[in-house]
């Protein structure tokens, strides 16, 4: 539920800007992507003397394309006295991609409304909006629409739905709450095109994800700590041909492991290693260990990045590129991620 005094704070914020800039994370998924389109259409459609831009500082995968207003999406960002940000998504200023260079739009220069479901995001925004009980950021938007009184139309209905399936699994997940199912039920009534997200997300997959996916099924191993952990490196992305972005869903399966506490997939990519956890039980919280090596997320599921690559030996070993950087083990001699031990307290316990 949404604070009235937010309600009307943000409403007051958006209604008084010369422009209205939405921004969400880089690398975006179907929520970010989903919940900045929307957005941006229901302003377009309810305040329609306030130019709206529509910003992300990486190109939408070619997943999402078939939304209405993708093609909107530009990285470049130019800001101006007078505008308002939105920030989607976003759960801290780096990111969006967009903090280095444009500071200004992260300490208090600009109005800025932050809508939000992650529960380790600080709160950066002049108004922030942040339930991490929702399912997705694509939820809490059709929630303010509701609140605002703001109609839905095909387009603005289906980029809601498109987040809140991409982030509940296509309603598998254990985030899929009975106020999922009414958000869904409203935004079928609003004509969403139910059968061109399914098609278009759980049912369109390319070969060289397959192949990329298929790399990670085959390296499982299971830790001692009861993990499923995976590795792919920038061989198995050139290699398989994928993107990064093709990488997105795998985890899925090697969540499914039986009798897994937790599992984990490294990726190798641009010196950068990324870790994605996920959990199905409720005694473990993977936003703690996430946490632990500058990450954050969810309970059930969240995410890191490290300077660094993956070398395989025994276990998988991030090695840092910075000496000041905690390394990273992942195996069957390692604690959950290694030398920075996650495997007590809230991390794997509760």
């Amino acid at each position: 539920m949404i604070r009235a005094h937010d309600v009307q704070q943000a409403l007051s914020l958006i209604t008084k800007a010369r422009r209205v800039l939405c921004i969400c994370h880089r690398a975006p998924d179907g929520d970010a992507i989903g919940s900045l389109l929307s957005m941006g259409l229901l302003l377009e459609q309810h305040l329609v003397n306030v130019p709206v831009l529509f910003h992300c500082i990486d190109a939408v995968p070619e997943t999402f394309r078939f939304l209405p207003g993708v093609w909107r999406v530009r990285s470049d960002l130019l800001p101006q006295p007078g505008d308002a940000v939105i920030f989607l998504d976003c759960a801290e200023p780096k990111l969006t991609g967009y903090s280095e260079k444009h500071p200004s739009l992260f300490r208090g220069d600009f109005p800025v409304l932050l809508i939000d479901h992650h529960v380790s995001n600080p709160g950066f925004g002049t108004v922030n909006i942040i339930i991490p009980a929702a399912s997705s950021t694509c939820e809490i938007v059709f929630q303010l629409a509701r609140e605002w009184s703001w109609s839905l139309d095909t387009d603005s209905a289906t980029c809601l739905l498109m987040g809140v399936y991409t982030d509940t699994g296509g309603l598998l997940h254990s985030n899929t709450t009975a106020e999922v199912y009414r958000t869904v039920s409203e935004l079928m009534r609003s004509g969403a095109r139910h059968q061109l997200v399914v098609s278009s997300v759980f049912r369109t997959v390319k070969p060289s994800t397959l192949r990329l996916w298929g790399r990670v099924l085959e390296k499982i191993t299971i830790s001692d700590v009861g993990g499923a952990i995976s590795a792919v490196t920038e061989g198995d992305f050139r290699s398989t041909g994928a993107e990064y972005s093709e990488l997105s869903g795998a985890i899925d399966y090697v969540n499914a492991v039986p009798g897994m506490r937790f599992s984990l997939v490294l990726s190798e990519r641009d010196g950068v290693v990324k870790g994605s956890l996920r959990t199905l039980r409720d005694d473990i919280d993977v936003n703690a260990m996430a946490s632990r090596l500058r990450g954050g997320g969810h309970r059930r599921a969240a995410g890191f990045a490290v300077p660094g690559r993956l070398q395989s030996s025994v276990h998988w070993t991030v090695v840092p590129s910075d000496d000041s950087s905690p390394s990273v083990g992942c195996g069957s001699d390692s604690s959950p991620l290694g030398a920075v031990s996650l495997d007590g307290g809230s991390g794997i316990g509760g």
